[in-house]
């Protein structure tokens, strides 16, 4: 674990919320020069404190209106392997994050539709057919008020 001072939280709370700005605004923002600011960016990523920089769609603006969370079960988990499961789950494109999860079902699914319809059709195609799954329960999500924040 790196040890971060005020300016590395600094830089990481104006990345979470705005990922493309740059070293330069960064630095203006914190009072360090172009240069300075790049070099701990730099070492942020090298350290693999930033992952990465995601894009965020708006999935309804592109025609995904439905957002459905799943619990699944697997029937028989010394059947098939988790890994077996993971590796289908997640060639299905409306699957949108994969979770595994310690608690009343295996999984935990984040499924993007266009609408009910086409979440029925993800179900019952996709979904309940992949190896092992057991049983499966829906929670559609009607509003999401908060986002995931800084750490």
């Amino acid at each position: 674990m790196m040890d971060l001072d005020e300016i590395d939280r600094g830089f990481l709370r104006a990345l979470e919320r705005d990922a493309q700005i740059s070293a330069g605004a960064l630095g203006r923002q914190f009072g360090l020069s172009q240069p300075a600011a790049w070099r701990r960016l730099k070492r942020l990523r090298e350290a693999g404190v930033i992952a990465g920089a995601r894009l965020d769609l708006d999935r309804a603006a592109l025609g995904f209106g439905v957002t459905v969370f799943l619990g699944v079960k697997l029937a028989t988990k010394g059947r098939v392997s988790l890994e077996d499961f993971e590796r289908a789950v997640c060639a299905i494109p409306e699957v949108q994050t994969v979770e595994h999860v310690l608690g009343m079902y295996d999984y935990r699914l984040r499924v993007a539709a266009r609408d009910l319809s086409d979440f029925e059709r993800v179900l019952r195609r996709r979904i309940m057919t992949l190896p092992g799954v057991g049983n499966v329960e829906a929670n559609v999500m009607l509003s999401e008020e908060r986002r995931p924040g800084p750490i």
